[in-house]
């Protein structure tokens, strides 16, 4: 439970302040505070790719090798995100600030795991969210 709080707290800093040292430069127009979102999104995403990266390093240290993309597949949706979210990957309810780091997180995990993907977010109905993994042959 306290891992948990930690978690959100620290997500909750970290989100906070990209858009704050975002905030810093003068916006002009909507245009640009529009670009400026995406370069916030896309560090959240940066950073949850670089922590799935580690994650998944400490997670699977001991294990053996998966067989095939499914296999690996079936190990991010079970074991690491029980692990990390405590909660299973279809009951999982999220707030949309999470997606960036979280689709980062997934992305980075299976990097490391060999398998060069894109994540995305959708979110149909609140506080429900679905994420797509599609997988780029090498």
């Amino acid at each position: 439970m306290a891992d948990e709080a930690l978690f959100l707290l620290l997500h909750n800093e970290m989100v906070s302040g990209v858009y704050k040292s975002a905030e810093q430069g003068e916006v002009v127009s909507a245009a640009k505070a529009l670009e400026e979102n995406g370069r916030c999104i896309t560090k959240l995403e940066n950073m949850g790719f670089r922590v799935g990266q580690g994650l998944i390093e400490r997670f699977t240290k001991d294990t053996a090798r998966f067989k095939d993309e499914l296999d690996i597949m079936k190990f991010i949706c079970k074991d690491f995100w029980t692990t990390v979210f405590k909660k299973q990957i279809d009951n999982l309810r999220t707030n949309h600030q999470y997606l960036a780091f979280t689709c980062g997180l997934i992305r980075g995990g299976l990097s490391n795991l060999g398998i060069k993907s894109i994540v995305t977010a959708e979110v149909s109905s609140m506080p429900a969210c679905k994420f797509q993994v599609m997988i780029q042959k090498l």
